[in-house]
């Protein structure tokens, strides 16, 4: 094993919704060291301009960086849609991976007649970035975005299910899959809506697939790690370390919703960027 092979993975996230990714990447690899970067003091992200996110990224990209890491991966995915190309030309040489590209090229395969929505923050919609990687792998898919800013209240708050989450829940998803020419295919365009998965499922029926960016993009890091020989041997169970840029007593909390494991605050370490 190289020397380059044990250092972490970092994961970048506008706050806390991000775990669902790493989460993810646990469960596929275990044996890997994470270092997880939530930015607590200036989210949300998908309320603020492309210059402005890039800007934010980039600041936090550095901090994860200069602790030494063999990947960065941007799973926050307003940052996947404005930042990612440079993140990657800031710094060549280190794989750095979005989770747009690989939930779109996940949605692209369920769906079985093309027919699929994306839901997501304001600013990723306004982004474009998934429709064009769908396209790009299903050149005839028709895609609808919808931007469900609710959806992250809800989470955030702990409404998962009940009929507050599913009123909600339908307010935005009935008018996009009713009538004949309705979607088949649902895309989470938000590290927070994983979450909300059963409850989506649930809503809509088994004949519509609803496909997550968390899973798939743990697959393609997995991917990338093995190609590169960067992979860290099943030898053990790797580290998780959590910085966050403010309120660690607020993100011990939330993260109760993303993850199965209890974050102490004690255990967040608060950084300036």
């Amino acid at each position: 094993m190289n020397k380059v092979s044990r250092l972490p993975i970092g994961i970048f996230d506008s706050g806390v919704g991000g775990l669902t990714v790493l989460k993810a990447v646990r469960e596929r690899l275990g044996a890997e060291s994470l270092i997880y970067l939530g930015d607590t003091a200036r989210l949300p992200y998908g309320t603020k301009s492309a210059q402005t996110v890039a800007t934010y990224a980039l600041e936090a990209s550095r901090r994860l960086v200069s602790y030494g890491i063999k990947a960065l991966l941007v799973a926050d995915n307003t940052s996947s849609a404005h930042a990612l190309e440079a993140l990657r030309a800031e710094f060549p040489g280190l794989p750095v991976i979005g989770v747009v590209e690989p939930g779109a090229t996940a949605a692209a395969a369920a769906s079985a007649r093309g027919r699929i929505v994306v839901v997501a923050t304001e600013s990723t919609v306004q982004a474009g970035t998934y429709p064009r990687a769908i396209l790009h792998s299903r050149p005839n898919a028709r895609v609808i975005q919808s931007a469900c800013p609710l959806f992250v209240s809800m989470v955030e708050e702990g409404m998962v299910e009940g009929p507050i989450a599913e009123q909600i829940a339908r307010h935005y998803l009935d008018p996009l899959f009713s009538g004949p020419e309705a979607a088949d295919c649902l895309l989470l365009g938000c590290t927070h809506f994983p979450v909300l998965a059963p409850l989506f499922q649930r809503l809509l029926g088994p004949e519509v697939a609803v496909v997550d960016s968390a899973s798939t993009t743990a697959m393609v890091i997995e991917d990338l790690l093995s190609l590169r020989r960067l992979k860290t041997p099943d030898t053990g169970r790797g580290t998780i370390r959590y910085l966050a840029t403010d309120a660690p007593e607020r993100f011990a909390r939330v993260a109760r919703v993303f993850v199965p494991w209890t974050i102490a605050a004690a255990e967040i370490e608060s950084i300036d960027l």
